[in-house]
């Protein structure tokens, strides 16, 4: 599990760094700003001991909640 964070969390941050390089549509500075916070979300590191007491599912379901934001998001900069 460990693993697929820090894959997620990697592909995110990058994903969110190529699109405030680019900005090829006019949504994209919303959409790299939910790519970072999904990199935070998805790093195993930062969430090992628990801090400021938010658990896993929640984390997993702030994740599921960035990923159906992202059509509404999309269709509004078209």
């Amino acid at each position: 599990m460990a693993m697929l964070g820090w894959i997620i969390g990697f592909l995110s941050l990058l994903g969110g760094l190529a699109m405030r390089q680019d900005m090829p549509i006019g949504g994209s500075g919303a959409l790299s700003t939910m790519l970072f916070l999904l990199a935070v979300l998805a790093c195993p590191m930062i969430w090992r001991q628990n801090p400021l007491g938010i658990s896993r599912g929640q984390r997993i379901t702030a994740a599921l909640i960035l990923f159906c934001c992202l059509p509404s998001l999309l269709l509004s900069a078209a």
